[in-house]
């Protein structure tokens, strides 16, 4: 028998540890287990049918059919280890082709010696030796046969076989040794190229899923900032022409107002116009930081102190018309260091943040925005005294999409999380101990460049 390289790889590699891998079986053995317990149950169904359908004397069928009882025995086992996916006494190969050679021996000395039919049980013991192990072990698997085979001539001392039958049998089951590990080889070769073949095709198709996954989230990503887009652009057009329409006669009311102003008039009348005049003062104020909310964003990146930032958000809020608590700032700590960014972008997170936490506190609602610094990151924080997120839905806050509000888009923390996290930064959210919802987003405060895509951020 001769192998090459790749044959002694293969048995020397997996299929030599084959022992040391029974506990857990792969397809390979399973597969040749069973087809091992088919050929075993074949050949104890022919032994007693050529020993039970034959003339010879009853002491001899007895004798026969007690040793044939031993190898059904052997072989109900094997059945029952395969039904349970393992493979019987695969630990003892040599001890299992020990012992059939002995079986088959004793079948031909006391059937008829070294023409018996029961010699063919040789070669099939060779063959399922070469199903279920390596070229070495059916190579001592044949050597044992040949000397179970050459006892027999020595004990019966049949001179009415010739040397060359015995030879040719011999010879046989060689050439069946050989031609049986080969082919063994070819098909545990290409078993391994298939599975291997089969795990490349698998991992592609994972990756490729994965990929296909990734696509789809950037797109709905993408889709959510151009719907806020297009929102907040007609947000914008819309109040800047309410801004307008208003601004039109509030100019005209001021212009009056002011023209009285210059007239003698007593003083009550003169209080009243005062009254009047510093009432429209404050819808002016109001008009413009509307107007400047709604506005094209300024992408323009530059240092910018973080506290302005803050307050121009709270100075919205304030219109909110749910407002129904109480917005505080916290102390501010002194000398914060600036940050590396985009006004508008950053002022649009904060107000998110700070309508979501009213939204959340309810009425008599407390609200805390601060600033903290860490190291040299800068930390908005905006704080509610509400009942929190609930456990499940932490996990779903940022994505698009999703809303606990009646009135709410879902992307107003989706898209903020995008512009902080273009900002270098992070957003997150935390469950205070005491009850409520901590938002923290976190900055650097060390310059950087990095262009910014223009995102708007709609309120939830």
């Amino acid at each position: 028998m001769t192998h090459g390289p790749q044959d002694e790889n293969l048995y020397n590699g997996p299929i030599m540890n084959y022992m040391e891998n029974k506990n857990t079986p792969n397809p390979w053995d399973l597969d040749a287990e069973a087809i091992v317990v088919k050929i075993r149950w074949f050949g104890v169904l022919i032994g007693y049918f050529l020993v039970n359908a034959t003339d010879m004397s009853g002491d001899r069928r007895v004798l026969l059919n007690g040793i044939l009882a031993i190898g059904v025995g052997y072989t109900l086992l094997d059945t029952y280890f395969s039904w349970k996916k393992k493979v019987f006494l695969a630990d003892y190969p040599l001890f299992i082709a020990a012992m059939e050679s002995l079986f088959i021996g004793l079948l031909c000395y006391y059937e008829e010696g070294l023409s018996s039919t029961f010699r063919y049980y040789y070669f099939l013991s060779i063959l399922c030796c070469a199903l279920r192990y390596s070229w070495i072990v059916t190579a001592l698997c044949f050597t044992f046969h040949c000397i179970s085979y050459t006892t027999l001539v020595f004990l019966l001392n049949d001179n009415s076989q010739s040397k060359l039958f015995i030879s040719l049998t011999m010879i046989v089951m060689g050439w069946l040794a050989w031609a049986s590990t080969s082919l063994t080889s070819l098909l545990r070769r290409t078993s391994s190229s298939l599975e291997v073949l089969n795990q490349e095709l698998l991992k592609n198709q994972s990756e490729l899923e994965a990929r296909i996954a990734e696509r789809s989230k950037q797109l709905q990503e993408a889709q959510a900032q151009v719907l806020q887009q297009e929102k907040m652009a007609a947000f914008g057009l819309l109040a800047a022409g309410i801004a307008h329409e208003v601004g039109n006669p509030l100019t005209s009311i001021s212009s009056m107002v002011q023209i009285l102003q210059k007239k003698e008039l007593d003083d009550y009348t003169r209080e009243k116009l005062d009254l009047m005049s510093g009432q429209l003062i404050r819808i002016r104020d109001t008009l413009r930081e509307v107007m400047d909310f709604s506005r094209p964003a300024n992408l323009e990146r530059k240092k910018i102190k973080p506290l302005p930032v803050i307050e121009e958000a709270m100075n919205i809020a304030k219109y909110y018309k749910r407002t129904r608590g109480k917005v505080s700032l916290l102390p501010v700590p002194q000398n914060l260091p600036t940050i590396n960014g985009i006004h508008d972008q950053l002022v649009q997170v904060i107000l998110n943040l700070i309508l979501n936490a009213i939204d959340a506190a309810g009425t008599g609602g407390i609200i805390e925005v601060g600033i903290a610094v860490e190291g040299d990151s800068v930390i908005f924080q905006v704080s509610d005294n509400g009942p929190g997120v609930a456990e499940n839905d932490v996990k779903k806050l940022f994505l698009p999409f999703f809303t606990t509000k009646k009135h709410g888009t879902g992307l107003g923390l989706f898209v903020s999380q995008k512009i902080i996290e273009e900002h270098q930064g992070m957003i997150r959210y935390t469950q205070k101990p005491e009850g409520g919802s901590l938002f923290s987003a976190t900055i650097p405060s060390t310059n950087f460049a990095l262009s910014i895509e223009p995102t708007k951020v709609p309120h939830d």
